[in-house]
This record gives structure tokens, C-alpha cells and sequence, in this order.
């Protein structure tokens, strides 16, 4: 019985996944799509997000200067410090930490709000209308997630970098030329182009497995936060995954290659 429910639960939102692009698509070709009602929530996603994706970045990046900073002494290969750490942001660490934070505060938002209309009837009373919930609601938030997440992606990037070549220049003895030489000879723009293609993969992920979850609240106020629990964890473990499959396959057809 559960893992028929789990393989029901597993189809809806695949069918919510596979239908929301292309209401939002159609619409915005048909001139119908909420184009405020994305901008809002994409302003309201990058309010909630970009205070705790700066404090993330930052000892990110000194984290990683710091480790990559002794591996690279230990070897005698200390110029080769910013190719080690960009990549390592680049290619991993700001798509994840991303998907981390839209997963975390960026889902929770979402569910919490399609959560409290569900079991106030609000998405009953719209479907009694005539009005698709999908098309109103999921739509214009699925185009701000997808918006949001590779710009979240570009300021960890920039924040993380900045703070390891800080660190590294100042606490490591790393020459400034060097580093951005060695980061500019292994970081290309396939790196760059990967990172945002993960991002918006990433959150796209979560919007729809939130929407999911908050479209089937039910059970008054407790359901709402059991919904927001399970579309938080799963939205980050999905995201996770689906990272381990990306990184497989693009390690396989793009290798690295210096510039």
C-alpha cells in the first residue's frame, strides 16, 4: 500500500513537471502569462535567499582556500590554488549550495503558501471557477525559481571566489598572478554554462516537487507543516542525486581541458 501510494505521489508530480512548462510556455506565447505575479515571487525568492547565500559563500570560500591551500603546499604546487577552488565552486559547490538554499528557504515558502490555500479550500473554490491552479499559481512560480536559481548561482560564485583568493593571497602566500593565471587556464565557460544548467535543473526540481506538496496539504495546519517538511527534504535530496547524475555525465562527454 505505501509504495503504491509512493509510486502515485511519484506520478503526479512528474505530470505536474511535465505540465507546467508547457502551460507557461503557451501562455506566454498566447499573452495570458502573470508575468507580475512571477516578478513578485521572484523578487520574494531572491529577499529570502541572498542574505543566507552571501554567509554561505564567504566561509565556503575560505573553506575551500584553506583545504585546497594545504593539499597545494604539501605538493609544492601552490599556483595551482585558484584552478583547485574555482572548479571546485564552479563545478559543484555554488549549483549545490543553490539548491540547498532554494530547496530549503525557497521551498518552504512555497509549499507554506499553496499549503494554507489548500486547506482553506482556496485552490477548491478556483477550480470551481473555472480557474486552472496550475496556470495561476504554479506556473508564474515555477518561472521565477528557474530565474532565480542561476542568478543565486553567479553571487555565490563570485562571493566564494573573492574569498579564496583573499584567503589564499593573504593567509597562503599564494602570488595574486598565479592564481587567477591557473584559474583562468582550467575555468572555461562550459564550466560557467554547466553550473547555471544545474541550477536551473536544480530548481526546477524543487518548485515542483513544493507546488506538489503544497497543492495536497491537508489536515488543517499540521498537514501544512508535514507538507513543508517532506518537500524541503526531498527537494534537497532529489537535487542531490540529480547532481551525482550531472556531474557523471558531464565528467564523461565534457572532459577537462587547459586552456
Amino acid at each position: 500500500m505505501a509504495f503504491a501510494a509512493s509510486v502515485q505521489s511519484f506520478g503526479r508530480t512528474a505530470r505536474l513537471g511535465a505540465r507546467t512548462p508547457v502551460i507557461a510556455v503557451a501562455d506566454m506565447i498566447g499573452g495570458r502569462f502573470p508575468f507580475r505575479e512571477a516578478a513578485v515571487q521572484a523578487w520574494f525568492l531572491l529577499s529570502i535567499t541572498v542574505l543566507p547565500a552571501l554567509l554561505m559563500a564567504v566561509p565556503f570560500g575560505v573553506i575551500i582556500a584553506v583545504q585546497i591551500g594545504g593539499i597545494t603546499s604539501n605538493l609544492g604546487a601552490t599556483s595551482m590554488a585558484g584552478a583547485v577552488g574555482g572548479m571546485g565552486v564552479i563545478q559543484q559547490g555554488a549549483p549545490m549550495a543553490a539548491a540547498l538554499l532554494l530547496g530549503g528557504a525557497g521551498a518552504s515558502a512555497i509549499t507554506a503558501d499553496l499549503g494554507a490555500r489548500t486547506v482553506r479550500e482556496e485552490i477548491d473554490a478556483m477550480r470551481v471557477l473555472g480557474i486552472d491552479p496550475t496556470r495561476r499559481l504554479v506556473a508564474p512560480r515555477m518561472v521565477a525559481m528557474v530565474v532565480v536559481a542561476p542568478v543565486l548561482s553567479v553571487l555565490i560564485i563570485v562571493i566564494a571566489v573573492a574569498a579564496s583568493f583573499l584567503v589564499a593571497i593573504t593567509g597562503q602566500g599564494v602570488v595574486a598572478g598565479s592564481y587567477w593565471q591557473s584559474f583562468g587556464s582550467y575555468a572555461s565557460t562550459t564550466d560557467l554554462w554547466i553550473c547555471l544548467m544545474k541550477s536551473v535543473i536544480f530548481g526546477f526540481v524543487v518548485v515542483v516537487i513544493a507546488s506538489r506538496r503544497g497543492l495536497e496539504a491537508k489536515g488543517g495546519s499540521r498537514g501544512v507543516a508535514d507538507a513543508v517538511n517532506a518537500a524541503v527534504v526531498l527537494g534537497v535530496v532529489v537535487s542531490m542525486v540529480l547532481n551525482v547524475v550531472i556531474t557523471q555525465v558531464t565528467t564523461l562527454f565534457i572532459p577537462v581541458q587547459v586552456i
